[in-house]
């Protein structure tokens, strides 16, 4: 994070809001669900007195080993909940790895998709985990295939597209990079593609990677299976992988300057800015 690096900042999306962060934890309200989870990122002072931050809150997640742990309930709460996003039911749950189902910084892409992504065009997700962005462009009659490699969460996915009353989107339990490899080779095209790479990724037989060592082999891929003027939609969030670096890639197989490369914040309601790793958009 250099301090001339561009930025931009995603809204709240409708019924969450990020209190507080700070100490190394961050204060989130999920309708009317409010916990507390770990945050690498905030490392700076909170706003309120964590005291304040237990007073408020139903959960808190304790970390046990490397990203595992539990959560300890607070105030009474349900463990899983509903909660409605741009026109979309999502169901939200405590799970042992920290995260409930839904990251709500994506906002800023949802908004993106609606803006351009038209009906009867082709939209892949790609690491697609609980499946926001495909119910969205999938809310604007696209034609959508979601890819994760884990079963659970296209479950969740499929769920999610259930309780929100949509239907159609095709659901690909497979390695992100090897589907799309098989794409290109079918010669399958999609208007837009989204993918949110995670650091370092399992795929379905358990085959271990790190992003750094595959962003230019991805990027590559998706540049093969736009359509001409399609737009890709990159988020990563690896210590690895600087946005200079993946800027320079993108624009290199692209051929074109992306329309986006900056840090993507949030701005906490007492006034903390919080960083979410790097977004970069770009047009074939």
């Amino acid at each position: 994070m250099g301090k001339d690096t561009p930025k931009v900042y995603a809204d709240f999306p409708k019924n969450y809001s990020l209190l507080d962060a700070g100490g190394g934890q961050k204060l989130e309200k999920w309708g009317e669900v409010i916990t507390i989870r770990p945050e690498r990122q905030a490392y700076f002072k909170s706003g309120i007195l964590f005291t304040d931050w237990e007073k408020q809150a139903h959960w808190k997640f304790i970390e046990k080993s490397g990203q595992k742990g539990v959560w300890k309930n607070l105030n009474p709460s349900a463990k899983n909940w509903q909660l409605e996003i741009e026109g979309l039911k999502l169901n939200l749950e405590l799970t042992h790895f920290k995260h409930v189902g839904l990251f709500p910084e994506q906002n800023i892409n949802w908004k993106f998709i609606q803006k351009n992504l038209h009906p009867k065009q082709r939209f892949l997700n790609l690491f697609a985990y609980t499946g926001s962005s495909s119910l969205v462009a999938k809310a604007k009659g696209a034609e959508v295939l979601h890819v994760d490699s884990v079963k659970q969460l296209v479950g969740w996915a499929k769920t999610n597209m259930e309780t929100s009353e949509l239907s159609d989107i095709k659901w690909v339990l497979e390695d992100a990079l090897k589907f799309a490899q098989r794409e290109a080779k079918r010669g399958n095209k999609y208007h837009m593609i989204q993918m949110d790479p995670p650091a370092w990724g399992l795929g379905t037989k358990g085959e271990k990677w790190k992003l750094e060592d595959k962003i230019q082999e991805l990027v590559k891929t998706c540049y093969e299976i736009l359509e001409p003027k399609g737009w890709l939609i990159l988020n990563t969030y690896s210590p690895s992988l600087k946005l200079a670096q993946t800027r320079s890639i993108v624009k290199n197989i692209f051929r074109n300057d992306p329309e986006t490369a900056a840090e993507l914040w949030m701005k906490t309601e007492t006034g903390k800015d919080m960083y979410f790793g790097d977004l970069v958009r770009v047009r074939k």
